[in-house]
């Protein structure tokens, strides 16, 4: 049995132990009957299992996927892991909490571009307020923003005939969207319409989900990769694993990249649909936030690393995120689920590695679409 093979072996078990470990497989169907039909297996001898095969492997993209794997399986036999070193060895990338500083320098240039009456926390959300869209009317807004992006994709990539998705809104999930990637180049997108969501949120929803994010990556991926390739390995998507850095990074990164012409169409059909728009304010007040993008990482090492009560990781989010009680306890019921606990690292480290990486260059976006780029060459580049 080749190390692929043992690989994906290896993922689909670990799957068994939790709902969303295995974010999609699409690599051959006789290693999932094979899986299926079996009991669930111990996590104590999966950790085994996956030191076993890191000890065949050469220092490669496929170690480095086994490690992650390696050392969620540890956490699940209940070893002595600590939360920052299962963020490593999950990820590859280790954290650290961002200064007060980093924040209140935020908070400050957000006085500057929300000013008036009240506190800056009623100014930020009733500037959101504002700006809100009706969970009823988001899924149809992102149908129509998604023509506009996939046109602005097709030039950075050449997109596989056939690929397809579907977007669907739901309930009371602890995010605020998902890519349920099926394979043969088709994704299910859905929004959950629980969270408080504005027009420019919907812009970077579907960048993010969908062209050029997360379902341009799998789908170009399952076709040169799998298809043309035959490198089976690329045929399913973990969670606690390197992957997902790479997969939230390109998924960050994407709309840094959006030309005047694509942003300015996205925005008519904003318009269309009567949601205000101010896209200059927008884009400073985006730019703003956007290192409060570790205030929950922040929190869940707060809660796992430091033994801080959730009440308290609770304040601090909503403390420095500008957020209402209900958003943060979202946030802070996503940092302690057993299965997205560690994730909460790969959105800002994803978009730090590859923002610095691409450099505006769309060939090298093209590079992270189209190649299984490891994080560590993101981290020395």
């Amino acid at each position: 049995m080749t190390h692929a093979q043992q690989y994906l072996l290896l993922g689909l078990r670990l799957g068994k132990h939790g709902d969303g470990l295995v974010d999609a497989y699409y690599g051959p169907a006789e290693l999932k009957e094979q899986v299926d039909a079996e009991s669930t297996i111990p996590a104590e001898a999966l950790a085994a299992e996956a030191d076993a095969l890191l000890a065949e492997l050469p220092d490669s993209w496929l170690y480095d996927q086994v490690k992650g794997c390696a050392t969620y399986a540890h956490v699940l036999a209940g070893d002595d892991v600590p939360y920052l070193d299962e963020i490593e060895g999950c990820y590859g990338v280790r954290p650290e909490q961002t200064p007060e500083s980093v924040y209140e320098a935020v908070h400050a240039r957000l006085e500057e571009l929300l000013p008036g009456d009240g506190s800056l926390y009623e100014r930020r959300q009733a500037w959101r307020d504002r700006h809100l869209v009706d969970g009823a009317l988001a899924t149809p807004v992102v149908n129509e923003l998604l023509p506009i992006l996939r046109a602005f994709t097709e030039q950075l990539v050449e997109l596989p005939a056939g690929e397809e998705l579907t977007v669907e809104p739901v309930m009371d999930e602890p995010w605020w969207a998902f890519n349920y990637y099926l394979g043969s180049l088709r994704s299910r997108v859905v929004l959950n319409v629980d969270v408080p969501t504005t027009g420019t949120d919907l812009i970077h929803l579907a960048a993010h989900e969908v062209y050029p994010g997360h379902h341009t990556e799998h789908a170009v991926k399952e076709h040169l990769l799998m298809r043309i390739r035959g490198q089976i390995e690329e045929g399913i998507q973990l969670v606690p694993t390197p992957q997902a850095v790479l997969s939230e990074g390109i998924a960050e990164t994407g709309e840094d990249l959006l030309d005047e012409q694509t942003r300015a169409a996205a925005y008519d059909v904003l318009r269309k649909h009567g949601i205000e728009v101010n896209p200059e304010l927008s884009a400073q007040i985006s730019k703003a936030l956007e290192p409060l993008r570790t205030v929950v990482l922040d929190a869940a090492i707060m809660i796992h690393q430091d033994g801080a009560a959730l009440e308290d990781a609770q304040a601090y989010i909503e403390r420095w995120n500008l957020v209402p009680p209900e958003q943060a306890r979202h946030s802070v019921s996503f940092a302690t689920d057993p299965t997205w606990r560690a994730y909460v690292v790969t959105y800002s480290a994803g978009r730090d590695l590859c923002r610095a990486y691409v450099g505006g260059d769309p060939a090298r976006f093209r590079r992270l679409l189209t190649e299984p780029v490891r994080i560590g060459e993101l981290l020395s580049a």
